[in-house]
């Protein structure tokens, strides 16, 4: 699943369309992981795209009419810009065209992604806006914060990280690289960490997710970004993925948590 530095890349690709207005919308497919909002969309016919941003994990895609496309990636998902795009390609679901004859296709295998159609000053109300916790990147995301979030939980870090309710914008794959950067194991439970490993995590999750940002992301699975760049920041994995392997001399375990695969050292992490 596209985390926090692909879902910011994938926005950083798109201000290419940024004050471009729609000319068609084509729907190729009815219900992706929610039924698509067919007649809502085509409001955003006519109109200007104003600028591209992300919440947590969501696509964010603002109008000149005061409309929003909220786009999330599911699994597989990912989004492309092309040039005169002249017939569907497999697993595109939505196609929208702009005036400099650039499309804007929402592409899914797995179709466990969604698109949300709401009014601009709306999209806080909205349940899966409201129920985030604070991005990972927020300036607010402080020990204090989260010291009162997991001082009485018995769920392990790992889990509380990619807990979108408590911090926004960490997945798997990513958690298991901030927390061998913080030394910290992913088996320890929220309640054992006091606020000086706490402040050690803070300051991973900024430094792994900043770096990640800036190699356009991790190109594992299916991630591309809209202009067909490929992220590099899986060349950057201390563990993920490494299970065997020798980090400082020490080897990398694999163990399943919550059903998700997670990568750390014993030795190094404690």
């Amino acid at each position: 699943m596209p985390e926090l530095p692909e879902v910011e890349t994938t926005v950083n690709s798109l201000n290419i369309l940024k004050n471009k207005k729609v000319t068609n919308l084509q729907i190729y497919t009815k219900k992706l992981r929610y039924t698509v909002p067919h007649i809502k969309l085509k409001k955003i016919i006519k109109s200007e795209l104003i600028q591209s941003r992300r919440i947590s994990k969501y696509v964010i895609l603002d109008f000149k009419n005061n409309y929003t496309l909220i786009i999330h990636l599911g699994m597989s998902g990912r989004l492309k810009i092309l040039k005169n795009y002249s017939s569907k390609h497999k697993h595109d679901h939505l196609s929208i065209k702009f005036n400099n004859n650039s499309y804007l296709l929402i592409n899914d295998p797995r179709k466990f992604g969604f698109v949300d159609f709401i009014e601009s000053d709306k999209i806080y109300k909205l349940s899966y806006i409201k129920k985030l916790g604070i991005d990972a990147l927020d300036k607010k995301l402080s020990i204090e914060y989260l010291y009162k979030k997991i001082k009485k939980s018995d769920v392990l870090i790992k889990q509380i990280l990619i807990n979108q309710h408590i911090v926004a914008g960490i997945g798997n794959i990513y958690a298991s690289e901030i927390l061998f950067d913080a030394k910290i194991s992913p088996l320890k439970k929220g309640k054992s960490l006091n606020k000086y490993q706490i402040g050690k995590i803070i300051k991973s999750i900024r430094k792994i997710l900043k770096r990640a940002v800036e190699s356009g992301g991790s190109s594992i699975n299916d991630y591309v970004s809209p202009d067909g760049t490929l992220g590099n920041f899986q060349n950057n994995f201390k563990v993920y993925g490494k299970e065997g392997l020798l980090v400082r001399g020490f080897k990398i375990k694999k163990v399943i948590l919550y059903g998700r695969s997670t990568f750390f050292c014993p030795e190094i992490q404690k």
